[in-house]
């Protein structure tokens, strides 16, 4: 299944929100990822990810191993995904250390989860905070998409104007770039 995913930075945080408050109630988590790599960041070269998420919520604290393929949609960036809840996401961590894979980035999401419906479509619009990246908030919109969907392309809105501007750069390359190497051995945030 292809992750149709769009990402925007947010002008008016207060307003997209109340906009979302309107279509669901929002669900406030804490995210902490950690992106691991081949030694030679062959995953990364090749636009792949393998990633193990912990969800802090109300509702309690969950965790996911997440495998994302090479871009289906250079528009969009949308990939092909694939993941599973995991009891132990300790774990998980040592399983991948012990195959030989080495912790790339890790950081936290301060996210604000809305699911509804629209076009008959599943969505999930999150309004994200990266700490390591400033102060800035994003909108990120995703729905599943077969590789055959055009919806993941159509990138203009009623208007005209292009709906989903130029993305920031992901935190993973944020950090190479700062640093030209990846995070040590240990699941934390390595930006500063």
């Amino acid at each position: 299944m292809i992750e149709a995913e769009l990402k925007a930075r947010v002008r008016d945080p207060e307003g997209v929100r109340r906009r979302l408050d309107a279509l669901a109630v929002g669900r406030v988590e804490v995210y902490r990822d950690t992106y691991y790599d081949t030694p030679d960041h062959a995953l990364d070269a090749d636009g792949r990810g393998l990633r193990v998420r912990t969800v802090h919520s109300d509702a309690g604290d969950r965790a996911l191993l997440t495998y994302k393929g090479q871009v289906a949609d250079e528009d969009s960036g949308s990939k092909p995904e694939y993941g599973s809840r995991v009891a132990d996401p300790d774990a998980v961590h040592g399983m991948l250390r012990g195959l030989g894979y080495v912790p790339l980035i890790a950081f936290e999401k301060h996210c604000r989860n809305y699911t509804f419906t629209a076009r008959e479509r599943p969505v999930l619009a999150t309004l994200v905070r990266v700490p390591e990246l400033g102060n800035d908030t994003f909108l990120e919109l995703e729905t599943p998409a077969e590789e055959t969907d055009p919806g993941p392309r159509h990138r203009t809105s009623r208007t005209g104007r292009t709906r989903y501007p130029a993305r920031r750069p992901h935190p993973r390359a944020v950090h190479r770039r700062r640093t030209r190497q990846p995070c040590d051995n240990r699941p934390r945030t390595v930006m500063p």
